[in-house]
């Protein structure tokens, strides 16, 4: 079955690092717990500069934007994995980035939090918050729904399948690596 993603981009630029995505002062909520979880959404990108304007309403607890674009480096900084999770937890299904700081990225597959797309050319600059785009998994491609602009992405590659069942030990217990629960 093929995976499609529709929604609004929120757009940020390079080095976006994990205290822009969710504070220190936020990591003392612990995501395993439901109401901590939804409330830690609340606070994903709470960080960031005013130039980017605002990811989440305010008083919400998911966000508009499903689909982030950002620049080189996304998720620079601590290792904390309370990132990805944030934004999971805010309703961002996707991050299409130019790259990514190697941390950030095995911490959103272990996750299984969200899908983070490496494009192929820079999109921060061809996209503008609050444009609607569609990503075809299939086709490795995202389009500027508002532009009709066609952009590549480089494949997820075997990153893909942890994700679709939500990280490393759902698709550990899943392929059998692992007892399932009982």
């Amino acid at each position: 079955m093929s995976k499609v993603i529709q929604g609004l981009v929120f757009v940020v630029d390079n080095n976006i690092d994990t205290d822009q995505i969710i504070p220190a002062e936020y990591l003392t909520l612990v995501p395993s717990k439901p109401d901590e979880y939804e409330k830690l959404g609340s606070y994903a990108m709470i960080g960031l500069p005013d130039r980017f304007g605002k990811f989440m309403t305010e008083g919400a607890t998911k966000t508009q934007y499903p689909i982030i674009i950002a620049g080189e480096n996304f998720g620079c900084g601590s290792s904390r994995e309370h990132a990805p999770i944030a934004l999971g937890a805010s309703g961002v299904e996707v991050v299409v980035a130019q790259s990514y700081a190697r941390i950030f990225f095995r911490n959103s597959t272990a996750t299984g939090e969200l899908y983070p797309w490496e494009s192929v050319e820079k999109l921060c600059d061809r996209f503008v918050t609050g444009q609607t785009a569609t990503l075809d998994f299939d086709n490795n491609q995202i389009t500027n729904d508002t532009t009709g602009e066609v952009f590549l992405l480089k494949p997820l590659g075997e990153v893909a399948p942890v994700i679709d069942a939500g990280g490393l030990f759902a698709y550990a217990r899943l392929t059998g690596m692992i007892p399932t629960k009982s």
